[in-house]
């Protein structure tokens, strides 16, 4: 447990308390914010936001740290500086176990965030995972769901006690939850620009960084093929194209007013060769230069849908079912969202079990996991020990 402040072991009055806290979960919520800002690969994130998490929320060892696919709400990846490998019984209870507070549970919550005290109703003996994070010296866990203002989750984070602390406390929570789009922007951009300058992956989106004068600072070396074929561009002559620059300036301006980011740094373009392409553009900042990133990487509807058509020969509808099912959907929820019959969901999940080879939701989603996303999981481990990127999404069959 990180050591409490100096003036929390004082006899100064309590609204003087109350108001030195609020000014310190101010000041770590401000540092989380320019941290999400600055263009840090992921663990260096990670770490760093750690610190500030710790100055207002005194928690046991370091936090754990997760990114999820948004897609399907399933790990693609674990940090910890305490656990640098995430035990397999932990992801098999994750998939296999009954139990409260899972991270999909949490991820697809609307409050976003969730304690085991408050999940059993005081009473944490009653969950398995509880049991577990006991024999590991935990007590107490609160799991936050890592969502940017657009909507998507990006990852979670857990915090720990040890026994005979106090509980999670109100404001505890709202800083938590007060900072998780933050977290969410931080890690959403680290994978982006990850993947972009990962030197091991073939097929690496386009990266350019501009200046605030739109001056090109650096260009990854495939990201001119990317340019040439989008419209009213000119790359060998020095022209962008308009929806870059567009892009550019959305992420520019998001990053100064927060709550305008999201779907203002995304825009979807059709190329001149018919291919429709991504591009996202993300604010880096460094002492007092500001500069832009913008991404360009081919669309796809979502990662899940590829591995589940190559590796299962899925139909869309199944593919949209058996992704609302590895959110954690009822039934009632996935027809309404499909606007079908229950029945018919339940016509489709059948089939879905048929070509994957289960009986049931929790062995399809376990089935998923372990096959496709697991596998990631434990090369993200190799990467952060090896100060390499770290890859986001499932391991699409060849």
């Amino acid at each position: 447990m990180q050591g409490l402040p100096p003036f929390q072991k004082s006899g100064i009055s309590g609204v003087t308390l109350s108001r030195v806290r609020g000014f310190t979960k101010q000041r770590a919520k401000d540092a989380i914010a320019r941290l999400a800002g600055e263009g840090h690969d992921l663990v260096a994130f990670w770490q760093a936001s750690g610190e500030a998490i710790a100055r207002a929320v005194p928690h046991w060892l370091s936090p754990c740290w997760f990114t999820l696919d948004p897609a399907s709400l399933l790990v693609t990846s674990h940090y910890s500086d305490g656990v640098l490998e995430l035990p397999p019984e932990a992801l098999a209870h994750e998939y296999y176990g009954d139990d409260v507070n899972k991270l999909a549970d949490v991820a697809r919550s609307a409050r976003g965030i969730s304690t085991l005290h408050e999940a059993t109703a005081g009473n944490p003996s009653r969950s398995p995972r509880w049991h577990e994070n006991m024999a590991l010296g935990g007590d107490q866990e609160m799991i936050a769901a890592l969502r940017t203002s657009g909507g998507q989750v990006w990852g979670a984070v857990g915090l720990y006690r040890e026994p005979g602390q106090d509980l999670f406390d109100r404001e505890e929570l709202a800083f938590v939850r007060a900072v998780a789009p933050h977290l969410a922007e931080g890690a959403r951009r680290a994978l982006l620009l990850g993947e972009a300058t990962d030197p091991d992956r073939p097929d690496a989106p386009g990266l350019l960084v501009l200046s605030e004068t739109w001056e090109v600072e650096s260009a990854t070396s495939c990201v001119g093929r990317w340019l040439a074929d989008l419209p009213d561009g000119d790359w060998e002559a020095g022209r962008l194209p308009s929806s870059v620059v567009a892009v550019a300036g959305r992420a520019l301006r998001a990053d100064e007013h927060p709550d305008e980011a999201g779907a203002a740094t995304f825009s979807r373009v059709l190329s001149r060769s018919g291919v429709w392409v991504v591009l996202h553009g993300a604010a880096l900042v460094s002492g007092a230069s500001r500069r832009v990133a913008v991404i360009v990487e081919p669309a796809h509807p979502a990662r899940i849908a590829p591995l589940l058509m190559s590796a299962y020969g899925l139909t869309e509808r199944e593919q949209d079912v058996t992704r609302l099912v590895l959110q954690g959907h009822s039934t009632v929820e996935i027809a309404a969202d499909l606007y079908v019959s229950p029945h018919t969901v339940q016509q489709h999940l059948k089939h879905v079990f048929d070509k994957t080879g289960v009986r049931s939701r929790r062995d399809l989603i376990g089935k998923i996991f372990f096959a496709h996303y697991e596998p990631r999981v434990r090369d993200n481990e190799r990467r952060a020990l090896g100060d390499r990127p770290l890859r986001g999404g499932p391991v699409i069959p060849e």
